[in-house]
């Protein structure tokens, strides 16, 4: 039997509108669909009348066991002949897993696509007011993973380069260690007085955001009660928002409108 392919797509951060040509292609010739927890469901409606749409979000200290079970599906509908779309929410390539379901791919010896999509780093900031670089402010960009800790032995991040060497810092999945990233950046040199804003549910209805300093973000993210999915950013381009932010005022409008 002839096998199939796989297209690894992102999804973009939220706002359907955001994925590109070629994954709203991928999704549309589709015999299978496996979608993430943060893609936008409405992308899912692209999809032929036929398509087996199989969901494979992840939940806290299960991702190990869902992981292998991708990887099983992702082999077994492509050894089926089907072509596959795996969706993911923003760029695959960042922090999505990507190579490992493309190295399982490619021990099957079955073919497969990688279709970047824009990750919510750079679109939630946009949506938001602000610009992760900017010729006065920023002419270096970071993306890190938020969760690591050093209490559980996982910190691997040199948060000295971090905190002198670059001028915007997005952090990903980091709400939880809010309060250990804002103390490891002071800590290694960043001054306490830093930007910070922290954009929650990027590009969608739901976007909401709220600003601070390094000292003072836990406080202002707890009493506005921030929750995931959020981006922190850290930067001076912060101080950008208050001049550029459209987003959430046409939202505003829309609301008023109703």
């Amino acid at each position: 039997m002839t096998k199939g392919k796989v297209f690894l797509v992102g999804a973009g951060p939220g706002d359907p509108k955001l994925i590109t040509v070629y994954g709203m292609e991928c999704i549309q010739k589709a015999d299978v669909v496996l979608y993430d927890r943060l893609v936008n469901e409405q992308l899912l409606s692209y999809a032929k009348q036929d398509a087996e749409l199989i969901f494979v979000g992840k939940l806290p200290g299960k991702h190990e066991v869902i992981q292998d079970k991708i990887h099983e599906l992702l082999i077994e509908h492509a050894q089926a002949g089907k072509i596959v779309t795996r969706l993911k929410g923003g760029d695959p390539c960042v922090f999505g897993r990507v190579g490992e379901e493309a190295e399982v791919l490619v021990r099957q010896g079955i073919p497969y696509e990688i279709v970047p999509g824009i990750t919510s780093g750079i679109a939630a900031p946009a949506y938001a007011g602000i610009l992760v670089t900017h010729r006065d402010f920023a002419s270096t960009f970071a993306v890190v993973t938020g969760h690591n800790r050093a209490d559980k032995n996982e910190d691997n991040i040199n948060w000295h380069a971090l905190a002198t060497g670059i001028d915007t810092i997005a952090f990903y999945m980091g709400i939880g260690n809010l309060h250990y990233i804002c103390e490891q950046l002071i800590s290694h040199g960043k001054n306490q007085e830093t930007p910070v804003a922290i954009i929650q549910w990027g590009t969608t209805h739901r976007q909401k955001t709220v600003t601070g300093t390094l000292a003072t973000i836990e406080k202002v993210a707890a009493a506005a009660e921030i929750k995931h999915p959020a981006i922190i950013l850290v930067g001076e381009v912060v101080s950008l928002r208050e001049k550029l932010a459209w987003f959430e005022g046409e939202l505003a409008g829309e609301a008023v409108a109703k």
